[in-house]
Parts: C-alpha cells; sequence; structure tokens
C-alpha cells in the first residue's frame, strides 16, 4: 500500500506540489506503471525517472492530481557476447493519476491513456 503523507501534510500550503514531485520521484518505479506505457524500449530502467505536476482537483475524500513522467527505457537483446544490438536509453513520457485520499494518503495510481 503507498502512502503519499509527506504530501497530504503540506495539502493546502504552497509546497504541496514540490513535495508531492519529490515523493513520487523517490518512489520505486515499480510503484508506478511505466512499464505498460512503454512506446519506444521494452524494459524500464528502473528509478531513473522525473515528475512534472501538471493538475490538482480537491475532491470529497481524495485530492486528484495528474502528473507526467519523464523516464527511460533500452531494448533489451538475448545478452549473448555476439549479440551486436547496442544498449541505448530511449526517452519515455507517461501520464498518471494519482487519487491520494485525504484521511490516510493511502494513494492509487493508474497510467491515463491518450
Amino acid at each position: 500500500m503507498l502512502r503519499l503523507e509527506n504530501s497530504m501534510r503540506a495539502w493546502g500550503s504552497t509546497k504541496f506540489k514540490d513535495i508531492l514531485k519529490q515523493e513520487i520521484e523517490r518512489m520505486d518505479a515499480e510503484h508506478l506503471p511505466l512499464q505498460q506505457a512503454l512506446m519506444v524500449g521494452n524494459y524500464v530502467i528502473a528509478n531513473q525517472h522525473t515528475a512534472m505536476i501538471n493538475s490538482v482537483f480537491e475532491m470529497e475524500k481524495v485530492v486528484r492530481v495528474t502528473a507526467g513522467i519523464f523516464y527511460k527505457s533500452v531494448i533489451s537483446g538475448c545478452s549473448c557476447a555476439d549479440d551486436p544490438t547496442p544498449v541505448n536509453e530511449n526517452d519515455e513520457y507517461c501520464f498518471v493519476r494519482l487519487d491520494i485520499d485525504k484521511a490516510s494518503a493511502v494513494t492509487s495510481i493508474t497510467l491515463v491513456m491518450e
């Protein structure tokens, strides 16, 4: 269960977006739907993502946030000694929606497909 407690403590202050951005960037990549959003590569390079907060809406029970995530991927080969495939990093980007429960800070993250 993912909790963004620091962000919820900052809710209502001018620091909310900055703290939320920091918490997203500190998350393990496994908490984000990056693998499902791949467009170029076939494997996410873990924990090399940055976030951009696009919008924040207060709802009755949750704070709903849309964010853009910039990250890197690779096209993995067979890892054989004679594999001619170079290992190049690819730039990737996706939109996610975070619903942060106001009472518990429990957060659900959903990939937003365009």
